[in-house]
């Protein structure tokens, strides 16, 4: 068999990565590896469909395969239209009925790094407060104690300074989950979104009480919160972007 033949009989089994780095090996190669039958080999396995078409559905199965084998990268996000400094976040925590914290916090002061810890937090918790993921904190002044057995509850709303609207992060939910391991007690709800954004749904916001150890056991001295959206934002500028799609009234 002469050189071109062993090559149209191996090409059709490489993978795409492979059968590119032959392309390189000198010009012939590169004549017989563009042969657009070897790359609808790869589309036919990828994509078995594409292959029962007596024509490719781009210019070319090479086309196709180079532009959809892999994951597209994250596309830079183009700078939010929002910044902390227009924004106020009005909290509210109960226990029971009573009302334990109540305050207007500017944005600014909500960004993550605006304060430290208080010295005698457990190491896990530290380890958390201090991981590149995207959260906002607040310290509790002053600090105060919750019984355990109470159920505590938490409401959050943001304003815009810029528009005079309000919109709603979390309503009155309960922190119905303590995470002994990290010292946080958790509730969540789901963000409304406004409908400009149809097929956005699904996404929970999360504000933690961060907390140490009392001399009661059956009591935990908060002495911050934390507010972060996971997943969906990990980041300053895709928090802003996300808040900035709420249903603002």
């Amino acid at each position: 068999m002469s050189c071109e033949e062993i090559l149209k009989a191996v090409f059709p089994h490489l993978e795409g990565r492979d059968l590119a780095t032959c392309m390189l090996v000198c010009k012939q190669w590169l004549e017989i590896a563009q042969d657009d039958y070897f790359w609808k080999c790869l589309c036919a396995k990828r994509w078995p469909s594409i292959s029962k078409q007596p024509s490719p559905p781009t210019l070319s199965y090479q086309k196709l395969f180079k532009t959809f084998y892999k994951r597209q990268q994250t596309r830079t996000l183009l700078p939010p239209r929002l910044s902390f400094n227009d924004l106020e976040f009005y909290i509210d925590i109960w226990t029971e009925e009573k009302l334990m914290f109540s305050e207007v916090v500017p944005g600014p002061v909500l960004k993550k790094g605006t304060w430290t810890p208080p010295t005698g937090i457990c190491d896990v918790l530290r380890f958390h407060l201090a991981s590149p993921d995207y959260k906002m904190t607040l310290p509790m002044q002053p600090r105060f104690n919750i019984p355990l057995g109470q159920t505590v509850s938490v409401s959050v709303l943001v304003g815009r300074k810029d528009s005079k609207k309000v919109a709603c992060i979390i309503n009155k939910s309960v922190f119905d989950y303590i995470d002994r391991s990290t010292y946080r007690a958790l509730a969540f709800d789901y963000l409304d979104f406004s409908p400009a954004h149809p097929f956005v749904s699904g996404i929970r916001a999360w504000i933690s009480l961060l907390f140490m150890d009392h001399g009661n056991e059956g009591v935990i001295d908060v002495f911050g919160i934390e507010l972060d959206f996971c997943d969906a934002a990990n980041s300053e500028d895709q928090v802003l972007w996300l808040l900035d799609m709420l249903d603002w009234k």
